[in-house]
């Protein structure tokens, strides 16, 4: 159950960061490059890939047997 709490806040962490990369986006002024807000999505999108890859080799996760 803690892996994946730490799954949804993570997902929550690249979500917001998306969000705050979207004013930059619509105007294009701004202190902070919007590649640092879509750098730190894609790292964390890389992380929660790799923490999945992780939990169904240690079988922390199981897959679902029947897809349909």
């Amino acid at each position: 159950m803690l892996l994946k709490g730490i799954l949804v806040c993570l997902l929550i962490f690249i979500i917001y960061n998306l969000f705050r990369a979207l004013p930059i986006l619509v105007k294009g002024k701004s202190d902070v490059p919007m590649s640092r807000y879509l750098g730190r999505r894609v790292l964390f999108s890389v992380v929660v890939f790799v923490i999945l890859l992780i939990a169904l080799a240690t079988g922390a996760i199981e897959p679902n047997p029947r897809p349909y």
